[in-house]
């Protein structure tokens, strides 16, 4: 009995019933009641002598027309002396290699291996990009089959919304995702370093910095006449004293201040080292009154709109571009290169000092890496020397 689309619902539901979908072409393909709710596609023809039956999928998930096609396919390859049923298995394994050689498989097993040891934010930061701009357009494609031209439009994509520097640093990414292929024998070479010669270049940034004392004077002036809230305020005078970078100012949390020791210790977002600054006394000041405000949360800066959130770098950006401080002037991570250049230049403290509290990685003559209390009593007395050395700078004005 012929069938069609319309006809396969009201079928005859008892188990085991088979439908002819289309005796006059006798291409082997039936359907097979195995319940009402459950009805098989099925494709038989003999074989050097013997019976092949193959499932072809369920109806409705495969419709008459795709099992028809499948059918009549399988049907000329019998005919050519191939086995349908041998045939249906290789193109299986073929499914599942690929996708196991899927760029977005390797790329989650790249960044299980590399998210190992790393600040769990970090962590979300990189698989989110691969998840947002690169997995929905290249992600189920075999590593050994990706091309430049791929991973070219992936790159266009970011540098359409004029995200350059994102595009550089996910191509980057998509690098390191296949060495790893190749490292694990599912690719053989890597189209990456052409890529990255047809990226629009990146224009170089220059962290603006006030550097002359006379300048940093002003600055600190206009901070403190500052008529934004309370947080934000706090936020931009106690920057330029403990001058870490922005991240870590603005994910301070209250359980790394010790008011006892006057210490803040936390993790560099740089080294992932343990880091401690020695907080002076105004730096104290400013935290113990922002405590009043906002100490019952989990960070010392808290979004406006939750305690649950850090507050957002545009909010530092944003108070800078109010006080009419220019980006080409200075920025939030310029009080580290300002401090760098005036505990060296004004105040002749060691350097080895002055790069420990920056939180860069110092080694000494043996290529050890310093620990977080290296030289931490010069710290402490160079922390206090540099928040009264910029009182006198921001009183400078008053007093000539």
């Amino acid at each position: 009995m012929s069938i069609n689309p319309q006809r396969i619902k009201t079928l005859d539901v008892t188990p085991g019933k088979k439908f002819d979908t289309h005796p006059d072409n006798n291409n082997g393909l039936y359907l097979y009641v195995f319940s009402k709710d459950k009805k098989w596609w099925r494709f038989r023809c003999r074989y050097e002598g013997k019976q092949v039956l193959v499932s072809l999928g369920t109806w409705p998930k495969v419709s008459l027309k795709e099992a028809r096609e499948k059918a009549e396919e399988l049907y000329n390859l019998s005919k050519k002396g191939v086995n349908p049923a041998a045939h249906i298995q290789a193109e299986k394994a073929a499914q599942e290699t690929a996708l196991s050689n899927s760029f977005e498989v390797v790329a989650r097993e790249w960044w299980h291996k590399k998210k190992q040891g790393k600040a769990e934010s970090h962590k979300k930061r990189i698989i989110v990009s691969l998840e947002q701009d690169v997995f929905p357009y290249i992600g189920q494609k075999p590593v050994n089959e990706l091309k430049a031209a791929d991973f070219i439009q992936v790159a266009e994509r970011i540098e359409a919304r004029d995200a350059i520097e994102t595009a550089h640093r996910i191509i980057g990414r998509c690098g390191e995702v296949m060495l790893y292929a190749i490292a694990t024998d599912r690719a053989e070479n890597t189209p990456i370093p052409a890529v990255k010669k047809a990226l629009t270049e990146v224009e170089s940034k220059h962290m603006a910095a006030t550097i002359e004392p006379q300048k940093v004077g002003e600055l600190l002036r206009m901070i403190d006449a500052y008529s934004g809230t309370a947080i934000v305020k706090a936020a931009l005078k106690l920057a330029p004293l403990v001058f870490v970078r922005p991240g870590e100012l603005r994910h301070a949390e209250w359980a790394a201040i010790d008011f006892e020791k006057a210490q803040w210790c936390f993790e560099a977002s740089k080294t992932k080292a343990p880091h401690i600054v020695p907080l002076s006394r105004q730096a104290i000041d400013i935290l113990a009154e922002l405590k009043l405000i906002t100490g019952q949360g989990r960070f010392v800066f808290p979004a406006p709109t939750s305690k649950d959130r850090p507050m957002s770098n545009n909010a530092i950006l944003a108070a800078f571009r109010r006080m009419g401080i220019g980006k080409e002037e200075h920025s939030g991570h310029g009080w580290r290169a300002t401090a760098r250049t005036l505990l060296d230049e004004e105040l002749k403290f060691s350097v080895p000092a002055i790069e420990l509290q920056l939180a860069h990685a110092v080694k000494d003559m043996h290529g050890r890496a310093y620990n977080r209390t290296t030289l931490i009593e010069e710290r402490v007395k160079m922390m206090q020397a540099w928040a009264d050395y910029l009182d006198e700078l921001k009183s400078k004005r008053l007093n000539p």
